[in-house]
């Protein structure tokens, strides 16, 4: 007997899957997330509101999904063999999804939103903010490893002080990162951390 490819509800369309995913995205930076809704994304993506639902039971799992998968890619694990060049690899990355021009509308939203609402901020957390720190600490697990960094490194530490200075700046002060900012920060982390050439140790 031959199998018969499933129908309907069984079959999610990856055309379909991006179009609402990028609806999401553009309904959330236009309006809120208090504002954004499963019609809204509907209409915008061209599709009937069970598309969504096949895909997704709540508007906030929608949400956070989209967003996640947005943001889980773009942490990027540089392995160049120096920490100095990772780090400056990593720091690129952070720039890139921090300035992206929908994203950069929906973080502070976003933030506010987690302070309001400790279930979202839990879900945040485990689906965007753990992952992406994960994908840090390989980087940092191998310069130990090198000998660049010491054994007894503060991962999570180190970790704020990566993302801290360009979210501050960036984000809560919106103000803009000059040509040779990104050169000056990774230097100064380095010294931060107390990073040594491993080939020297």
């Amino acid at each position: 007997m031959t199998r018969r490819r499933p129908t309907g509800a069984a079959v999610l369309q990856p055309a379909i899957t991006r179009a609402i995913t990028e609806a999401v995205l553009d309904e959330w930076a236009a309006h809120g997330y208090a504002r954004l809704s499963m019609e809204a994304v509907a209409k915008r993506a061209g599709v009937g509101k069970s598309a969504l639902y096949r895909r997704w039971p709540s508007k906030q799992e929608m949400a956070i999904a989209v967003i996640s998968e947005f943001s889980v890619v773009r942490a990027v694990v540089p392995d160049t063999g120096a920490l100095r060049t990772d780090l400056r690899e990593t720091l690129d990355a952070l720039m890139e999804w921090l300035t992206h021009p929908r994203f950069s509308r929906i973080l502070p939203d976003l933030v506010a939103e987690t302070a309001r609402n400790p279930e979202l901020a839990g879900v945040v957390a485990a689906m965007i903010g753990t992952p992406r720190r994960e994908r840090a600490t390989v980087m940092f697990r191998r310069a130990i490893e090198r000998g660049e960094l010491r054994e007894d490194t503060d991962l999570e530490l180190v970790q704020d002080l990566l993302a801290a200075p360009v979210y501050w700046r960036l984000t809560v002060r919106a103000a803009e990162a000059e040509p040779g900012y990104l050169d000056a920060l990774a230097d100064l982390l380095l010294r931060a951390i107390g990073a040594q050439d491993g080939e020297k140790k």
